[in-house]
């Protein structure tokens, strides 16, 4: 820890940077938000009546007191925004989806490592109660090899909202959205799939960009093979299927509800609120015994936190810790959802190795 706080920027101050950004860093010990570049002051300040409004990109990255800087921007201005935040000598946090494609990654994993800064991407799903609970229940060996996961996004949003992520412009659609966090947790679960189909639709009246995605991820070789992985979202899905459902050599496990992080920044709280991240809904556990016999019980849902993503940012700027998400694995991410992308175009299963 440092007795001067490093002074973040936020780049953007519509929804990402409003309800997941300001009020998450903030909660960080050492990390300040002192400055937002937004085209909204009113809006700014009505939350934070102490930072300052500035009116453009230039503005903040050219203040010496700026020693990170968080783009919340459309997708389509993350790249051009993070190139300017590293070639000013910032550190830099961008959203998720990283960059349009896998292109745009590697430019600025280059421009990151040769200004000798932090790039991490925003992956706080990682930090996820049900995914962390996930995490921990495979670990211990319980439910012997997985051999199948099923990991369901569902929502039920049948109105399509005027709004840039719902129109057809670049870095809209589900798949760079909620796809990213998706393919994501299933990396750090598994590593890298050998294949990867895609199916995407556009399903809603009016939509205009795919608003359902199904996508089968294949693990052929290696310590989990044989093993595949289904990832699933909708928006138009009144009764939202299990969370997770995982399948192993000695049982299996399933989880309803999605993490209560989001909806709580949603209603304007903030963490530490007690009960932070507190998952009320236990999944089920269900093994088998060397005798057949099955026996099912709950498993606590362990607290989640998204605080915990920028305290390893500040860690990492200070030297205290690894990038909670290096460029390097944000570029492997990026190449991921451009071989879905080519797949569903193509109405093929894609070798993840030959992008």
């Amino acid at each position: 820890m440092t007795a001067t706080p490093l002074r973040a920027g936020l780049v953007g101050y519509g929804f990402a940077g409003q309800t997941f950004h300001a009020p998450v860093l903030s909660a960080v010990p050492g990390l300040v938000l002192a400055a937002v570049a937004s085209s909204q002051p009113h809006k700014v300040l009505a939350d934070w009546p102490g930072v300052d409004v500035v009116p453009n990109v230039a503005a903040l990255v050219a203040r010496s007191d700026i020693d990170l800087v968080v783009v919340a921007t459309p997708n389509a201005q993350h790249f051009p925004v993070a190139r300017a935040v590293l070639e000013a000598g910032k550190h830099v946090v961008v959203d998720k989806p990283f960059t349009l494609d896998v292109a745009e990654a590697r430019a600025l994993e280059l421009l990151a490592k040769r200004n000798d800064r932090v790039l991490a991407v925003y992956q706080n799903r990682r930090f996820d109660a049900d995914f962390l609970t996930l995490k921990d229940l495979l670990a211990s060996g319980e439910l012997g090899r997985p051999v199948y996961l099923e990991s369901h996004f569902d929502r039920f949003r049948p109105e399509v909202k005027v709004r840039w992520r719902e129109q057809a412009v670049p870095g809209a659609g589900l798949w760079v959205d909620l796809g990213a966090h998706l393919v994501d947790q299933t990396v750090q679960l598994f590593g890298r799939p050998d294949t990867l189909q895609l199916d995407t639709a556009v399903l809603r009246d009016g939509a205009v960009v795919e608003d359902y995605f199904h996508a089968v991820l294949r693990y052929e070789r290696g310590p989990h093979a044989p093993l595949r992985v289904v990832l699933h979202s909708t928006t138009l899905a009144a009764h939202a299927a299990p969370r997770y459902i995982v399948h192993g050599t000695r049982g299996s496990y399933v989880k309803h509800g999605t993490d209560t992080q989001e909806d709580a920044l949603r209603a304007g709280q903030r963490p530490p609120a007690e009960g932070w991240g507190v998952d009320p809904l236990d999944g089920e556990l269900t093994l088998v015994g060397s005798d057949g016999a099955f026996t099912k019980r709950s498993v606590s849902t362990r607290a989640g936190n998204y605080v915990d993503y920028y305290a390893a940012v500040r860690d990492a700027i200070l030297g205290h810790g690894p990038n909670p998400l290096p460029p390097e694995q944000a570029v492997a991410l990026m190449e991921l959802l451009d071989i879905g992308r080519q797949s569903a175009l193509e109405g093929r299963a894609i070798a993840t190795g030959c992008p």
